[in-house]
């Protein structure tokens, strides 16, 4: 039978879970033929707790979960087997698309694994900072002053900050993570 990917809905912050249920419970009961892969896409973002700089993973679809599996045969007949493993799976609620649920096309998983392994190796700011905003500088010898963002560079996780000191204009480079919007 051919695998197709479908996306199962999971309990929010359950994703993993669901995925290590699915993992050890196709060994035990089997079903290696029957169901392959299941992705969570994450990307690294990088965020300040605590006032510490830390790294995450934060998922792109939070909720939903990325699985192989053999539902349909050539025939387009319903593998109830697959069916009840996966409904029968702690913590998923069902197949995105109900009783029927419709596989995913080949450009959406393409696409898909691209984004995942495009966003492997680099960290993204949490926050995105644009040109003209007004932020607030809260670590290095600036702390406290105010200044507007001048440049962007999310591959460097630079800001170009113009902060005014003595009355004059002075460009500042700061990383995203010592630096935080005003409220306005």
């Amino acid at each position: 039978m051919p695998k197709q990917w479908f996306i199962l809905h999971a309990l929010s912050g359950h994703e993993l879970k669901v995925q290590r249920n699915i993992a050890s419970r196709v060994q035990q009961e089997e079903m290696e033929d029957i169901i392959g892969e299941v992705l969570i896409p994450t990307e690294k973002v990088s965020e300040v707790r605590q006032g510490k700089k830390t790294t995450v993973n934060r998922k792109f679809f939070p909720g939903y979960v990325l699985i192989n599996i053999c539902l349909y045969d050539e025939g387009n007949t319903f593998n109830e087997r697959a069916w009840y493993f996966i409904q029968n799976t702690p913590s998923v609620i069902g197949f995105l698309g109900g009783e029927r649920p419709a596989p995913l096309s080949e450009d959406e998983v393409n696409s898909i694994v691209h984004q995942i392994e495009e966003k492997k190796e680099t960290v993204a700011p949490k926050v995105i900072f644009e040109p003209g905003e007004t932020v607030k500088i809260t670590d290095g010898p600036f702390l406290n002053f105010s200044g507007m963002i001048e440049e962007v560079d999310p591959e460097r996780g630079k800001l170009k900050i113009s902060v005014s000191i003595f009355g004059r204009s002075a460009p500042v480079e700061l990383e995203y993570w010592q630096i935080e919007r005003t409220a306005e």
